[in-house]
């Protein structure tokens, strides 16, 4: 995303951790305020919410070398309402909220480093947004395959159905269809 000096990486690793993360293990949950970016080395990691009735729905899917975090409850600093959970033992660089402020600080490319990250989830949201309202539930399948090559053998198929806002019985025949 950016150029940094070996100095500069060792530093920012050195404020760094690497967290190994069982299957279906939950890393960040609702009401307590997210401190953490993660980075995906290995693995595969769904964010979730639960509606008033207690359904939960997949909101996103993260994959090796992708972050993931519930970033707007991280800026604002205000507790979270989604629910991050390892889908596969999964490998992350977490990154506290202090490694992020030094980087900002003290990488020669700091800021740029933090706006690009704020401009790829805006427009991840942007497109999951045109994805609900805009697109065939084909469409979004097929968008949902470009963006995640191989979910569909690494997730469960009724996660894949709320991902895409349908029924598992109208994704098997969306995937007959495609």
């Amino acid at each position: 995303m950016i150029s940094v000096s070996e100095t500069e990486y060792e530093l920012f690793m050195e404020k760094s951790f690497v967290r190994l993360l069982a299957k279906n293990e939950i890393i960040t949950q609702p009401g307590v305020i997210p401190n953490e970016i993660f980075f995906i080395n290995k693995g595969l990691i769904r964010v979730m919410i639960n509606d008033h009735k207690g359904v939960d729905h997949t909101i996103h899917f993260a994959m090796e070398n992708q972050f993931i975090s519930d970033y707007t409850h991280f800026m604002q600093m205000q507790p979270s309402i989604y629910t991050l959970q390892a889908l596969e033992n999964t490998e992350v660089v977490v990154l506290p909220r202090s490694t992020i402020d030094w980087g900002y600080k003290n990488l020669k490319e700091g800021e740029k480093m933090g706006r690009l990250i704020a401009e790829y989830y805006f427009m991840y949201q942007d497109d999951r947004i045109r994805n609900t309202y805009l697109r065939t539930p084909k469409e979004r399948y097929e968008s949902m395959s470009s963006i995640f090559p191989n979910i569909h053998q690494r997730v469960p198929q009724h996660m894949i159905a709320s991902y895409l806002g349908i029924s598992p019985i109208h994704l098997s025949r969306v995937k007959k269809s495609v």
